[in-house]
């Protein structure tokens, strides 16, 4: 964008500014190329680029970017500042719960087509509504967008809900051309050791394995109570394991890993029921998206944030807004 010249320092003589100023104005308003303002002004060619490059530097031309309406770019510097994000992305959605969902899906599944550009390995929650929602909402890749998508927690439970948990996984693997692979087990057991035999079983070995090589992490985050969808798998804590988590201070959960205001891990029994991958080995891959959103998730967004379960956010605009407060 053009602009006057006033307030420029005279280091050029007022005709050389009123030439600059007409080079600029006829390239940057007027659209004219540069080889024909120079058969105009009966200039050469490598002088009208000179004579632009000086209005940039005179402050006669002056870059603006507009935002165009719906994008929230100031709120996702301030996220990104505020919590070290590799980076954040705020949808201009609001309502019930539902409407955030769908909002996020398609932003999720917006964001992943343009990111996955082949060879990750991906590690996918398996009991997440929203990120069902951005499965539902991408296209199919003409080119492999990954290597291959892993779940990250036990995908067996209850038959209706598990199903839901398999099409998150297989259909996230058919979409990007992966080779999807599956945790043969509940993502919650009843004791330690029957989760130990469970992780001793070659095929959880190969699982775990894969843990340690993903190169990306696509999450929901939780809090508590637990969200429907991972309710209705079998695969939550009981209500008496919710009081003692929220006792010890719990507020949220990645992959069923329940950290507190401040985003430390709560150390509790449940820890060693889980069938999933660790804390300690998640948060070591180098991309780690989360989305959600909505105002029930605002203290455990926060507190994933601040302890790094993420560094990468997609979520809305009123929770973005509190976030940064």
């Amino acid at each position: 964008m053009a602009s006057a010249a006033r307030g420029v320092t005279p280091t050029a003589t007022d005709g050389q500014i009123r030439l600059i100023t007409k080079v600029a104005r006829m390239y940057h308003e007027r659209g004219i190329r540069q080889v024909e303002i120079a058969e105009t002004l009966h200039l050469s060619q490598t002088r009208v680029s000179r004579l632009l490059k000086r209005a940039a530097e005179l402050g006669i031309v002056r870059t603006v970017v507009a935002v165009a309406p719906g994008l929230h770019t100031d709120l996702e510097e301030a996220l990104e500042t505020t919590y070290g994000l590799a980076e954040a992305v705020v949808v201009d959605v609001q309502g019930s719960h539902l409407d955030i969902a769908t909002g996020l899906g398609s932003a999720g599944a917006s964001y992943l087509e343009t990111t996955l550009t082949g060879g990750e390995r991906v590690g996918i929650s398996s009991w997440s509504q929203t990120l069902l929602a951005a499965v539902d909402r991408m296209h199919p890749f003409r080119l492999p967008g990954a290597e291959s998508v892993i779940q990250l927690v036990g995908g067996l439970g209850d038959p209706s809900a598990q199903t839901q948990g398999n099409r998150l996984l297989t259909e996230m693997a058919r979409l990007v051309g992966a080779t999807p692979m599956f945790v043969p087990a509940p993502g919650l057991v009843g004791k330690k050791s029957i989760r130990d035999s469970l992780l001793s079983d070659p095929a959880m070995e190969s699982v775990a394995a894969a843990w340690s090589r993903l190169t990306m992490a696509l999450v929901g985050i939780g809090s508590l109570p637990p969200s429907p969808l991972l309710r209705a798998s079998g695969n939550a804590v009981d209500p008496a394991e919710q009081d003692k988590l929220l006792a010890a201070g719990a507020v949220g959960d990645v992959c069923q890993r329940y950290f507190d205001a401040t985003g430390t891990l709560v150390h509790s029994d449940l820890d060693d029921r889980v069938v999933g991958i660790d804390a300690e080995t998640l948060r070591r891959i180098p991309r780690r998206i989360g989305i959600a959103g909505g105002e029930s998730k605002h203290a455990a967004i926060h507190a994933a944030l601040t302890g790094a379960w993420v560094n990468v956010l997609l979520t809305d605009t009123g929770t973005a807004e509190a976030l940064v407060r």
